[in-house]
């Protein structure tokens, strides 16, 4: 696995000067005359970086080996003149109609065996050899064409991988997965241990009866369906690393990126970062969501944790609405610069948008733009702007990191087999459960971030464990000996339940964690939809009487004392719904239910104080989100107001506006309603 290079990422930041501003730029979709103006309009609104050429492959290869760069060079030389930087792709994102039509077995298949045609975007078989081929050949002549062109600052490869075929099972797909299962066991005995194959008959004598998990008259094997989803998003990468390796040889000092999307379950962005110069992503909340900003923020924590604390870059976002939910909000006046600057907040070290100037045609031609259909006199034009403004008089944001002292564990492979047919419940499903315990941490004001088990947890003072059903036995001794040297642990229900190849760990839930927990699940008790059940304070320093729902454990404790109870008619009162244990020098509390809102946020305010960790700022009011990214000699604290309410906010000691420089350093904030400060320290 390669490394990632900071020499390359710091190259761009020196070129950038500061943040980065811009979007996916398609000149290829306009006139000259549309072309000229954008380029006038980008410097009115401060873009300095653009996303360029990302679905170009059939106009600059429209037959085999037939390139033709000339359009593009001249985009390239105008953007150079203009100052503005290319994240250059390298056009393989969607294959060109003749590719597919030369080469028919390059199309995905389904589980039940359908080939999907081209006429949309994504339509090829990450396995297929063909192309792949194509692929690295049209890279490698892309990057031999700009290698010295002065436009260019960084590669952008592919384009969200797996959004629209994050699997294929066709035969080309089942060979590469036996080559990769033989890699990953060995022997084929080893497999079957793995895969527990002697249930229902399956085991196998060789790798060549094994078949991708393929639509069949029941459940297929759990461990079959979770090996295959790893083996698909390495599938996935291996397009990446070819493409990138191809790009390193030729342009060794140029970072390489891709962009991923938030919330994207069928890639493993974590796997993927070591791969990468810098991580990217694309984010979309919903403006209809009353807490979509909560859910971009575990998004953009679970993105840095990856990155291991570096900057990344929001590679796309809307200046409005998007046009593929089944209703499709606009953001209301100073929504989009809030959530840009909570980006930021949260390690971004670029803004960008789908895209500069809204579509005429094709499917995203209601997906809104920085400049829309209306033209450049508009709100939406206006305020992107007011916020290339903004984002260049905080230069000194670019490169610097965040420290915070919790840190939600959580990777793909729980994701992936938490998420399997064939559980207790299917209600249980990951980024839910996650976001049940990042809320009221987010709400109470401090840092978090997201991090796999195998990271380092020196770090941090309070790990959470989110249902995290997947645990090995090495990552939950690497928890133990965190909590046994003194640090705090949350964990909720079906926490600890299964090794990495889906066999439960045997002897009462949950088996690796058990002595840290001091407990014992015996059985659950998944709750039916809708249903509640009444919770109870063990004590007076309990939280008060409360109500859980989705799931309830049947909980013998083994050394941890109660905090809640279980109190509805079905159950006795003896039956602890939450607990708290001392373990070593550490603290570990466990919930076997979903707490309201409420509950949840008392246990987890309890957790905290035990760890003893604060709020960022102390004291905010309610739905004000404060970050303070750090450099060698300074820090910039990011205050955001998710609220419709005007706030006052004292601080500390004395901070400089950077959004304001006329103004002296100052001691209290005002924030308008969706209100943004940025406030260098003293050093800045």
């Amino acid at each position: 696995m390669n490394s990632p290079a900071p020499d390359r990422a710091r190259n761009l930041r020196a070129r950038l000067g500061g943040l980065g501003f811009g979007g996916d730029y398609n000149p290829e979709q306009w006139d000259a005359a549309t072309r000229a103006e954008d380029l006038h309009l980008m410097n009115e609104a401060g873009v300095n970086l653009v996303n360029l050429a990302v679905f170009a492959w059939a106009r600059v290869e429209p037959a085999r080996d037939a390139y033709d760069f000339g359009f593009f060079d001249t985009v390239m030389d105008d953007l150079a003149a203009h100052g503005i930087t290319a994240n250059l792709a390298t056009m393989t994102a969607s294959p060109p109609p003749w590719l597919a039509a030369e080469h028919p077995e390059i199309l995905p298949v389904t589980a039940s065996g359908g080939v999907l045609s081209p006429g949309g975007r994504q339509h090829f078989c990450p396995s297929s050899p063909v192309f792949r081929d194509r692929a690295v050949r049209l890279a490698e002549a892309v990057a031999a064409h700009y290698r010295d062109h002065p436009a260019l600052g960084v590669w952008h490869v592919g384009n969200e991988y797996g959004i629209h075929v994050a699997e294929c099972f066709c035969d080309t797909s089942a060979a590469d997965f036996r080559r990769w299962l033989t890699d990953r066991y060995g022997d084929i005995d080893a497999l079957n241990d793995a895969w527990s194959t002697d249930f229902w008959s399956q085991r196998y004598t060789g790798f060549d009866q094994i078949a991708p998990p393929r639509a069949a008259p029941t459940y297929p094997n759990p461990s079959q369906q979770l090996d295959f989803k790893r083996f698909s998003s390495d599938a996935l990468r291996t397009c990446f690393t070819l493409e990138r390796d191809a790009l390193r040889r030729i342009t060794p000092d140029v970072p390489v990126t891709t962009n991923f999307l938030a919330g994207h379950k069928s890639v493993d962005v974590q796997r993927w970062a070591p791969e990468m110069d810098l991580l990217a992503l694309d984010s979309y909340p919903d403006p209809h969501e009353e807490s979509a900003h909560i859910g971009a923020a575990l998004s953009y924590d679970v993105l840095r944790g990856a990155a291991d604390g570096r900057p990344w870059l929001l590679t796309e976002q809307a200046p409005s609405a998007v046009n593929w939910r089944d209703r499709n909000a606009g953001k209301s006046p100073g929504r989009m610069r809030l959530w840009s600057w909570q980006a930021v907040a949260q390690g971004a070290d670029a803004v960008m948008y789908f895209q500069w100037r809204q579509s005429r045609g094709g499917a995203e031609k209601f997906h809104s733009g920085m400049v829309p259909h209306a033209g450049a006199e508009t709100r939406v034009h206006a305020e992107v702007r007011e916020l290339g403004r903004e984002l260049a008089l905080a230069p000194e944001l670019a490169g610097t990191r965040l420290r915070n002292e919790v840190a939600i564990v959580f990777d793909w492979d729980n994701w992936w087999a938490l998420e399997l047919d064939s559980h207790p419940s299917n209600g249980v499903q990951c980024l839910d459960r996650v976001l049940d315990h990042y809320t009221p941490l987010f709400e109470a004001g401090v840092g978090i971030d997201v991090v796999h088990p195998s990271a380092d947890l020196s770090p941090y003072k309070l790990l959470v464990l989110p249902s995290h059903y997947l645990l090995s036995a090495e990552h939950a001794a690497r928890i133990a000996a965190f909590v046994a040297a003194g640090g705090g642990l949350l964990a909720s229900f079906f926490t600890g339940i299964v090794d990495e190849h889906d066999r439960v760990h045997m002897g009462g839930y949950p088996a690796p964690l058990g002595d840290v927990l001091g407990l014992r699940v015996e059985e659950f008790w998944p709750a039916a939809e809708g249903e509640t059940v009444a919770l109870r304070a063990a004590d007076a320093n309990s939280p008060a009487p409360a109500a859980g729902s989705l799931w309830r454990e049947d909980v013998k404790l083994a050394g941890a004392r109660p905090e809640l109870f279980f109190a509805g008619p079905d159950w006795d009162d003896d039956r602890p719904a939450a607990t708290v244990h001392t373990h070593g020098a550490g603290t570990a509390r466990y919930v076997a239910t979903r707490p309201d809102p409420g509950t949840m946020r008392a246990l987890v305010d309890r957790a905290l104080a035990d760890a003893g960790v604060g709020a960022v700022l102390p004291g905010l009011p309610a739905g004000v989100q404060a970050t303070l990214r750090h450099g060698a000699d300074h820090d910039v604290l990011v205050l955001l107001n998710h609220t419709e309410e005007k706030h006052e906010v004292s601080l500390p000691a004395g901070r400089l506006d950077l959004l304001d420089v006329r103004r002296p350093a100052v001691r209290h904030v005002t924030l308008a309603p969706r209100g943004v400060a940025v406030l260098g320290s003293a050093g800045t």
